[in-house]
């Protein structure tokens, strides 16, 4: 595929997967149309693992590690990791979420992460995530809900009740001004009622076996092309969806065939919010994975740390591009341009994990791929983010390197990329992949 191909890709990917729950189904449903076959794990059963293998584990729906068995032992080649996230910042439905007020019936939301919820206002929005219920053998079980129609909207206050908006910027109540537009309401409806009846509709469970649900909102406006040459690409989630698309094309190349390293990629739910849970970066998800493909290939406690000793790990998360109406905003030294490569991310404090010999070592793929790169550090006198890269590269013992491709507008329900930008990232990747 051409660059721009790999985007309509990576846009209909996003498009398919408006929670972390949808994420984690859209790759397993692309796991079944690859020629090679892909086999799902189970955690409570033994794992028989054979080199060539094709394996992939689920966690809690929403988290996922995906690899493939190395031909040759562990402790020669080590695990050549790419860790990305699947979770995006943004709004989630409360459990008594429905309340009546002015003859509107609304929702009620917690901000997950640090979205700009600015960008929240005037959009066509909708609901997606997962319920569970108790189905037919009286088990607990769960099922994926997605609303394709605009639901709810968040309207804004019009500028004749609000003078200073445009000089002091929309800042908005979070206990009172967030709660959306679901519909009208008689006096005779009950709030929480109508709601259940909408989830019943929407997902044909019975309202009173529905116990509870992980419910996100989402913009239903679909990806695009924009520019003059259509040369850049918007939609939601690109923070972290480009990056966890990228590492998913790169271990389905054609070239990722009879390999000798064991390769390995870690998507993870919760980073937006600290990844600390059972299935977050800095819980025990992918520690368990890769001691237990140890041991089905009989490699021992010493061995172990050998092998994770000679491992190395790409996280990759995006990137923040220099946007030239906000100059004062960069280092002007880490200008990162969009179009001009994917960017290693460096903090000296290990905001990032990057340092000298992991950069040098990404800088080589890159040039190895045809592919430039870039190099950011933000600025001393704001506060930087970080990534699963520390968390990760800490837990496990093995070098790491902190990349991504540039974007605009972090963390807004709409954000922007360049289209070459995701071509370069999948390039390195599969490079690193086949070093």
């Amino acid at each position: 595929m051409n660059a721009k191909q790999q985007v309509q890709n990576l846009l209909d990917f996003i498009d398919a997967s408006p929670s972390p729950w949808h994420v984690v189904n859209t790759i397993e449903a692309q796991l079944a149309t690859q020629a090679q076959t892909w086999k799902r794990l189970d955690e409570t059963a033994k794992w028989i693992l054979q080199p060539g293998g094709r394996y992939y584990v689920v966690r809690d729906d929403s988290s996922i590690v995906l690899f493939v068995q190395g031909q040759r032992p562990l402790v020669e080649t080590g695990f050549k990791i790419i860790g990305a996230h699947t979770d995006s910042p943004g709004l989630r439905l409360k459990p008594n979420a429905a309340s009546a007020s002015d003859g509107l019936l609304r929702l009620g939301v917690e901000i997950y992460g640090g979205p700009i919820l600015a960008t929240f206002t005037d959009r066509d929005l909708s609901l997606a995530g997962r319920i569970s219920y108790k189905n037919d053998q009286n088990d607990i079980t769960s099922l994926l809900v997605k609303f394709d129609q605009p639901l709810l909207r968040l309207p804004n206050l019009a500028i004749h009740m609000n003078r200073t908006v445009n000089e002091e910027g929309l800042k908005l109540q979070k206990q009172t001004e967030l709660p959306l537009i679901l519909s009208a309401l008689t006096e005779q409806q009950l709030p929480q009622a109508c709601f259940s009846t909408l989830l019943q509709q929407q997902s044909g469970i019975a309202s009173e076996r529905i116990l509870s649900w992980d419910l996100a909102v989402y913009d239903t406006q679909k990806g695009t092309f924009w520019g003059s040459e259509s040369e850049f690409y918007a939609n939601s989630q690109l923070d972290n969806l480009a990056s966890c698309h990228a590492a998913l094309q790169a271990l389905l190349a054609d070239t990722v065939t009879q390999t000798d390293s064991t390769l390995v990629c870690a998507l993870f739910d919760h980073e937006e919010i600290g990844s600390q849970s059972n299935k977050g970066a800095d819980g025990s998800f992918l520690p368990d994975v890769l001691q237990r493909i140890a041991h089905s290939s009989a490699t021992d406690g010493e061995d172990y740390a050998r092998a994770l000793a000679k491992s190395f790990m790409i996280s990759a998360d995006m990137a923040h591009a220099y946007q030239p109406n906000f100059p004062n905003a960069y280092d002007s030294g880490h200008k990162v341009s969009v179009n001009k490569g994917p960017v290693i991310k460096v903090n000296a404090n290990q905001s990032y994990s990057s340092e000298s010999v992991s950069a040098a070592m990404f800088a080589d793929w890159c040039k190895q791929a045809e592919v430039p790169y870039q190099t950011y550090s933000h600025r001393c006198d704001m506060p930087c983010g970080s990534t699963i890269g520390p968390i990760t590269s800490a837990k496990l013992g093995i070098r790491s390197i902190d990349v991504g491709s540039p974007m605009w507008a972090m963390h807004s329900i709409r954000e922007s990329a360049g289209v070459l930008d995701h071509d370069y990232m999948i390039r390195v990747m599969k490079r690193f992949f086949a070093a």
